[in-house]
């Protein structure tokens, strides 16, 4: 099979037709065999019913129902898991993506190399609400990740089959799925402009606590990536640094009363002294954090996939 299409989908009854009939139509043009995997998360309203409908009109058809509302990462690795094709291209279902971007992509995917592609929409219908935080996200995370990508989370997107059997979408990791590939060892990472189209069903599911919640998942994910299996080279350093430097400031405390005793100057007791509790805490500090890199070390020795390494080839 050429080309399996993943949508999750909230609430997006409206659409799903229209945007089936849009993909059906380029799909034959280009005469791709391919499958159309519609991921219900949950919706509450006949999205489910719909896609139903569309099955029984086409094989090409796949669903896929949650249960309740878990989020886009969870449908995205559903999905990915039942994708057959050679390349998956994900979408979203609000019709702000266009199924016609999807021979190009295709082709970068196969006759280019590329692991990953991912879409960028250059120009944007949004209210400023959500594109001034949305430059703000994606200036942050090529910062830390090192991908120049200009639009991280951008729905429509394009893998290699072996890409997204290789890595674990979970939480709301979909935002960081090009970092998420580079940290697996897929490194040839793309970028396509593609077109923005404004939005005709439904209503946004953007918030602010979408955009918290991402940077709290890139800070995770780059710790994970640099520290996940050596926590001791992160929290031995930083607690070993933090007890080096409240010991260093108790002997100076100490040095200090010592040289005034000998001398005949004024002096107190230590305890009076500010820098001397500092000093403790810094202390205590460094011991708890050195103890806590030590039992990161424990888990992590005895975690399952502490020696699971993506291996290219093997004579």
């Amino acid at each position: 099979m050429d080309i399996s299409v993943v949508v999750p989908l909230y609430n997006e009854e409206e659409s799903l037709p229209e945007l089936f009939a849009w993909i059906k139509r380029v799909m034959e043009a280009n005469h791709f065999t391919y499958e159309v995997i519609f991921v219900n998360d949950g919706s509450t309203d006949s999205s489910w019913r719909v896609i139903k409908e569309l099955q029984k009109e086409s094989d090409c058809v796949k669903g896929i129902k949650f249960k309740r509302n878990y989020g886009k990462s969870p449908a995205l690795f559903c999905g990915f898991r039942k994708a057959e094709g050679e390349v998956v291209i994900t979408m979203d279902a609000d019709m702000q993506d266009s199924p016609d971007e999807i021979p190009a992509l295709y082709q970068m995917i196969v006759k280019d190399k590329y692991d990953l592609v991912s879409g960028w929409k250059k120009k944007r219908y949004d209210p400023l609400s959500k594109t001034i935080p949305t430059k703000l996200f994606n200036y942050t995370a090529r910062c830390v990740s090192g991908i120049h990508l200009h639009d991280f989370n951008c729905g429509l997107k394009a893998y290699r089959k072996e890409v997204i059997k290789s890595i674990e979408v979970y939480g709301d990791m979909h935002r960081y799925i090009p970092f998420l590939a580079k940290n697996a060892g897929f490194k040839k990472i793309g970028e396509k402009v593609v077109e923005h189209r404004a939005r005709q069903y439904g209503t946004t599911k953007f918030g602010l606590n979408r955009f918290v919640n991402g940077y709290l998942d890139l800070m995770t994910l780059w710790f994970l990536s640099r520290f996940g299996v050596k926590p001791m080279h992160f929290f031995g350093l930083l607690g070993s640094l933090m007890f080096i430097l409240g010991f260093i400031a108790v002997v100076v405390v100490g040095s200090v009363k010592l040289y005034n005793m000998y001398n005949g100057l004024p002096y107190g007791l230590v305890t009076e002294s500010p820098y001397f509790y500092l000093s403790l805490v810094l202390m205590i500090l460094g011991t708890q954090l050195f103890l806590a890199g030590f039992v990161g070390e424990l888990i992590a020795r005895n975690a399952p996939e502490r020696n699971n390494y993506n291996i290219e080839e093997e004579l």
